[in-house]
Formats: structure tokens, C-alpha cells, sequence
């Protein structure tokens, strides 16, 4: 019965929400698990679109400088909503769940395994942000190890002056779709990219880009953590997937359980199968 087993929790990344997941939930469950995704507070449904944004014909200035409507959503705002997932999940199993991480989601994984580490069975980074102590999300885009990484080619306008981390996914421009798709889905079809881009939002609020990672040797560190490398990821680029374990693992003197995946940097899109067997081969060892 999937109550006997781990449960798993997906907290989605950047510019997504929890639809980005709809592929691998079917296979998750199919092994026998609970398997629950949610719109972050900010993303998704949740998630205030700037007017420019849905203006038609489409106004690049105009969304270059207009102020984000999620500018005032935080990183505690997201934890407190995940921990509340979390704790309801728990009630409902008696078991701890396993909490997956896809790229900036990875800042929740690590705050809700700091905050209630006796709830959480694994810690899972799916070329994801997993920083070690003290280390801000925006300082990873700065690192060496990120040169390249066509992130920055997405972004739009001033984050200081429009309060978020902006990209346009509704941008009918050619080159700047085709730059999308390489950032987070690589080699997919214009109809699987279209399905995609209906489910993305422009804003990431600013304030989650300078939110300190919390963790620690005593509560994090005590989580079991497992990184799933994107081998062809254009936005995280595999260097800075693999200078994050080596910190972390530094930091908290032990060793993160390291997996790999021939993909770009959505696994859970364009390889679920794959992924759906590895995560459920990760719960048999709990």
C-alpha cells in the first residue's frame, strides 16, 4: 500500500509551478507512492503576473521596467508554506516524506530539512540550488563555475528596479523561445515546448535570490541528501552542480548520495520514466 512506503513532496523551481511535475506524478504513484506538488507562494497559481506581461502586440520595454507585482513574497513565505505541506502529509502516513528539489526549489529543500529534519527522509536536489552555510542563491549565478549558463541570456530589465528575477516565456520572438527551451528543457518539439510555456510565470521575487542558506552540521546535516546531475543542463551548469556536493559535503562533513541523468536541466519533462525509477529505487533504501 503506498502508506507503507516513502511519500514524496515536489517543490518546483524558478519561473514554474507545481505543473511542471504532471508527468512524473502518475509514474510515482504507479510504484506505490503518495506523491503530492503545490504552487508556491508567488509561482503558479499563486503567482501575479505584471500587466506588460499580457499586453498584446507584445511590449518588451514595457515589461523590461515594470515593478513585480511578487516583488514582496519571501523565502520564509515559501519554507512556511512547504513545512505546512509537510506536517499535513505526515499526519496523514506516520511516515517521514521524501522532498525533491527542482533548481531553485532547492532553497526549500534545504530550509524545510534545517527547520523539521525529524520530518523529512531525504533531502533530493534535482539539479538544484543546495548551498552550503551562509551562501546566497544570487551568489551562485555569479560563481565561475555558471559562465555560460544562458540563465542570464533570459533575464529582462533591472531586478534591482523591478524587485524580481524576470524572463519572458511568453515572448513570441524565435531566438528568445529557442533560448528557453535550451535553459530548461533542451532537445523537445514545439508542442511540448508550447505545453510548457502555458505553465510558466515571468517573476521570481528578488528577495529569495538574498536569502542566506540556514543550514547546519546538527539538523540539515542529520537529513540523508541525494543530487541528481543533469549531465546537459544549459542553467545549472554541471560545474556548479558539482562545486555545490563538494561544499556542501565540506560544510557538513558528510557525503551526498550522487546520481546521474543524461538530460537537460528538467529531468522530471524530458526523462520522467527514468527519473520515476531512480527516485523509487532511492525509497527502497530508506
Amino acid at each position: 500500500m503506498a502508506a507503507d512506503k516513502p511519500s514524496f513532496l515536489l517543490i518546483h523551481g524558478a519561473w514554474h509551478g507545481a505543473a511542471t511535475w504532471r508527468h512524473l506524478i502518475p509514474l510515482l504513484e504507479a510504484h506505490g507512492h503518495i506523491v503530492r506538488a503545490y504552487d508556491l507562494p508567488g509561482a503558479g497559481a499563486n503567482a501575479k503576473a505584471p500587466a506588460a506581461s499580457l499586453r498584446q502586440p507584445h511590449d518588451a520595454a514595457a515589461l523590461a521596467t515594470e515593478p513585480s507585482p511578487n516583488a514582496g513574497v519571501t523565502q520564509a513565505d515559501r519554507t512556511q508554506a512547504a513545512i505546512g505541506w509537510i506536517e499535513d502529509m505526515h499526519r496523514q502516513t506516520g511516515l517521514p516524506v521524501v522532498l525533491v528539489g527542482h533548481s531553485m526549489g532547492g532553497l526549500t529543500v534545504t530550509a524545510v530539512a534545517e527547520s523539521r529534519p525529524e520530518l523529512v527522509s531525504a533531502a533530493v536536489y534535482l539539479s538544484a540550488y543546495m548551498l552550503p552555510p551562509g551562501e546566497l542563491p544570487g551568489a551562485v549565478r555569479r560563481h565561475p563555475t555558471m559562465s555560460g549558463s544562458l540563465i542570464g541570456a533570459l533575464a529582462i530589465g533591472d531586478p534591482q528596479k523591478t524587485g524580481a528575477a524576470r524572463i519572458d516565456p511568453h515572448n513570441p520572438d524565435p531566438a528568445y523561445r529557442d533560448l528557453v527551451k535550451r535553459a530548461f528543457y533542451g532537445q523537445i518539439d514545439d508542442a511540448m515546448l508550447d505545453e510548457n510555456l502555458a505553465h510558466m510565470h515571468c517573476d521570481e521575487p528578488l528577495t529569495v535570490l538574498t536569502a542566506p542558506s540556514p543550514m547546519t552540521r546538527e539538523r540539515f546535516g542529520s537529513v540523508p541528501r541525494h543530487y541528481f546531475r543533469a549531465l546537459n543542463d544549459e542553467s545549472v551548469l554541471p560545474a556548479a552542480q558539482e562545486r555545490m556536493i563538494a561544499a556542501v559535503d565540506d560544510a557538513m562533513g558528510n557525503r551526498t548520495m550522487v546520481h546521474t541523468l543524461p538530460s537537460s536541466h528538467s529531468p522530471h519533462v524530458t526523462h520522467p520514466a527514468e527519473l520515476a525509477e531512480q527516485l523509487s529505487a532511492l525509497a527502497r533504501t530508506l
